[in-house]
């Protein structure tokens, strides 16, 4: 029981840290599945069905801050329907690959990935937007009268879609760790605009992604089931939070969340190998 407790808990956390940041949540919920697994099914939970389990629940974290950011007008929705247009599919490929990784090999890329994040979390607040003037010029005027400019190139922005979606679609995470990032550092936009982006280019891959998963028998509905509501919920108060603090802390415990399940995987991946 208490394993179903837990389960229904990390469906609000990872939901909340990964609207606030755009992570989209998966990065937590998977790891989480595949050390829980056997307590919960009686059976280890295989891979490629946690990760299939945490796209489907992406669905609805994504969908929930969406809706609370485009109130907000913080959702650059032309820009995040040309990531689409790579990280969809993108994302169905890499659905289809996740079968091909099994046990330690797994569990080790997903980790060493992991710790990547972490990283990249830990640096992004020390980095300072590039000041390259690219073909492609954005204006966004947001809820509250600020506007902003940024841009980028198109066939560098299918590109990265592509990558994020593979990523996503492997690892079962919404790809918003690497969509955030290389959007603020690379392409100049807000840090709120782009996670509002990011959470929307992750719902609608996420849709495809687990539509792969789907079809090849890789979701656990009663885990979706026992992850939604608290998504929901935790997906819509993470875009309410973020605009209405820095999130330093936030993030700061996000970072060390990261850093001790990367840790936990990589050596059970080692061991396993």
């Amino acid at each position: 029981m208490l394993e179903w407790v837990l389960i229904v808990l990390t469906g609000v956390v990872a939901s909340i840290f990964g609207s606030i940041v755009g992570l989209g949540g998966g990065i937590i919920i998977v790891p989480v599945l595949l050390l829980l697994g056997e307590r919960l099914t009686g059976a280890p939970i295989p891979e490629a069905t946690a990760v299939g389990t945490s796209l489907a629940v992406l669905i609805v974290t994504a969908l929930a801050s969406s809706m609370t950011y485009a109130k907000q007008r913080k959702v650059d929705f032309r820009s995040a329907w040309m990531l689409f247009i790579a990280s969809g599919p993108g994302a169905m490929i890499g659905s289809a690959l996740t079968s091909r990784f099994h046990g330690g090999a797994f569990q080790l890329s997903f980790g060493l990935f992991m710790l990547l994040m972490a990283v990249l979390l830990i640096l992004r607040d020390r980095m300072n937007p590039l000041t390259i003037e690219w073909p492609i010029s954005r204006r966004l005027t947001d809820g509250t009268g600020a506007t902003y400019e940024y841009g980028y190139s198109l066939p560098l922005l299918l590109i990265i879609g592509l990558l994020v979606g593979l990523v996503s679609g492997l690892f079962g995470i919404g790809g918003g760790s690497l969509f955030v990032p290389v959007m603020v550092i690379l392409f100049r936009f807000p840090p709120h605009v782009a996670t509002a982006t990011s959470m929307f280019v992750i719902f609608l891959s996420s849709i495809l992604g687990s539509g792969v998963h789907g079809a090849m028998g890789e979701i656990d509905w009663l885990l979706v089931l026992a992850l939604a509501p608290g998504a929901w919920a935790g997906g819509k108060a993470g875009a309410w939070i973020a605009t209405r603090m820095s999130g330093r802390s936030i993030m700061w415990l996000l970072r060390a969340t990261l850093l001790v399940l990367a840790a936990r995987l990589i050596w059970q991946g080692w061991s396993a190998l």
